[in-house]
């Protein structure tokens, strides 16, 4: 009987350890790092800094990540002061992506393979407001490495259910077999 509880027991510690992980992974996702730089109050971010009006009315402190990005590849903007969110542009660089609504809104823009390596400047406006926002990032010749996700991300909620399931399936299997193996009380050993 010790055996078939400490069984039990193990098999209900892996399971929660199991959804524990799933939900830390999940609230860990957030949005991009914020930059290293700053601007100079007008929309002229320098590096990977922060650019905008700064007057809180139209976006400000705008923000690409990364700064420096491959043709081809993929790029995160944030820019704040956008509550009903905005657009964000770069002729000739990328196509126009929507700026999420929220204090701070983000928008996920992929660099055209066709793209002119080199400084460029992509501008963001504000679905609420006339005021443009520009902020300079660098496209770099060449696609980046096409490496995958490989291990960089963690188990997925089914990967997850089906693990605690079989860890769940080993231990009642484990307990059965020690349950049927038990000599009965009086048996000579």
């Amino acid at each position: 009987m010790r055996v078939l509880r400490a069984l039990t027991v193990a098999a209900a510690a892996c399971v929660a350890l199991g959804l524990s992980t799933t939900l830390a992974a999940a609230d860990a996702a957030g949005g991009p790092p914020p930059g290293n730089g700053s601007g100079n109050g007008f929309g002229n971010g320098n590096g990977n800094g922060r650019g905008g009006n700064g007057s809180g009315n139209g976006p400000s402190n705008v923000t690409v990540n990364p700064y420096s990005v491959h043709q081809g590849a993929t790029m995160q903007v944030s820019a704040a002061g956008c509550g009903r969110g905005g657009t964000v542009w770069s002729h000739g660089n990328f196509p126009q992506a929507n700026l999420s609504a929220g204090s701070i809104g983000f928008a996920t823009v992929r660099i055209f393979n066709h793209a002119s390596p080199g400084n460029h400047t992509l501008s963001v406006k504000c679905h609420d407001n006339s005021l443009v926002a520009t902020h300079r990032f660098t496209i770099l010749r060449g696609n980046g490495a096409q490496g995958g996700i490989g291990g960089s991300i963690g188990p997925s909620a089914a990967e997850t259910a089906i693990g605690a399931g079989l860890v769940g399936t080993a231990a009642l299997g484990a307990g059965i077999h020690v349950m049927r193996r038990r000599r009965p009380a009086g048996a000579a050993g």
